[in-house]
């Protein structure tokens, strides 16, 4: 009955099922099958646990008609408050063996129902262990609770979402885990806070300094920030987390080579205070930007970064932060962590 409207709704709606190979795939059972009525209840002769159907004590709910209501269900079914906040807004994310009841059975459900789709059905392929599939029986299984207990909830919590392409299987490898960790969040990101304040401390005080009169690279970091943060939001929105990352990353990086290249130290030497204020303000409105941007993968150390820099009250407006303009001139500094 709802086939033709479902391959209509997802032609309609290019993004409705994501990445768009499974998109294509969904679209290829529904073309090149003929589907047939789904029985939604199992004898409980051959089941021993069940949501019992309302109309019939022999039988219970299927459980892949039992368990997806849940979407609605949870936020309390269309005349709750709560559906009407949240239900326009929703992201379903499943991995990839479960397409056929998420991307066929259930947009029926809700379209038999009277209810709009969801937004998204977001796709995402499997963890192996190196080139294999986790198996207990091979003895491979990593949990996420003893990652983090080893290298720290924020560290796993990068390694992810950046090192898994949306849709395809990844790679696991404690190597990988730790070179993330080294590479990324330690020389990257840590070495630029941290030479940053410390230089903050030496020259200035440890307080936040004016712009100068003079600004060298100004133009060139307000732009690189904002294609940065535009590229980071745009691909993060669409689950492409490796890439917004890597975008955001390129900036960071640039922040380091700005440090070489302007070379503070060399500033100070020379008396050169002007140029030496603007470069230091500059580093740290970038790295508070940067922070904001990145709390919601690093929980902890971004909120850190802020309260180091006075910043208790966060705005996560982006034209906001493109200003790089937003701490307070004159207020000292903490400790980044």
């Amino acid at each position: 009955k709802y086939q033709d409207w479902l391959i209509d709704h997802i032609n309609k709606n290019p993004d409705f099922i994501r990445p768009e190979r499974y998109k294509n795939e969904v679209l290829s059972m529904l073309k090149g099958e003929v589907l047939e009525d789904l029985c939604i209840s199992r004898p409980v002769s051959r089941l021993t646990w069940g949501i019992p159907l309302p109309f019939d004590e022999n039988f219970v709910t299927y459980v892949w008609f039992d368990a997806l209501i849940n979407y609605v269900s949870a936020i309390g079914y269309p005349d709750d408050a709560r559906f009407k906040k949240y239900w326009p807004y929703v992201q379903h994310i499943i991995a990839k063996d479960i397409l056929k009841p998420h991307g066929i059975f259930w947009p029926t459900m809700l379209k038999a129902a009277g209810i709009e789709p969801y937004i998204n059905l977001n796709v995402h392929g499997y963890w192996n262990m190196d080139d294999a599939k986790m198996s207990k029986s091979l003895g491979n299984v990593v949990t996420p609770h003893d990652l983090v207990s080893k290298y720290g909830n924020d560290q796993i919590r990068y390694f992810f979402l950046r090192e898994m392409t949306f849709g395809l299987d990844a790679r696991f490898n404690e190597d990988v885990v730790i070179d993330r960790i080294n590479y990324d969040l330690a020389n990257d990101l840590g070495n630029l806070v941290n030479r940053t304040f410390n230089m903050t401390g030496k020259f200035f005080e440890g307080r936040i300094p004016e712009f100068g009169e003079l600004n060298p690279g100004r133009d060139e970091m307000l732009a690189s920030f904002e294609k940065a943060a535009v590229a980071y939001i745009e691909h993060s929105s669409k689950f492409q987390t490796s890439v917004g990352i890597e975008k955001l990353w390129e900036f960071i990086r640039s922040l380091n080579k700005y440090v070489d290249e302007h070379k503070p130290w060399q500033l100070a030497k020379e008396g050169k205070t002007e140029e030496l204020a603007s470069v230091m303000r500059n580093l740290l409105e970038a790295i508070y930007s940067v922070a904001v941007l990145l709390s919601p993968i690093l929980i902890t150390i971004s909120p850190k970064i802020a309260a180091a820099l006075n910043m208790s009250d966060i705005s996560r407006d982006v034209k906001t932060l493109a200003g790089l303009k937003n701490l307070k001139a004159g207020t000292e500094i903490g400790d980044p962590g």
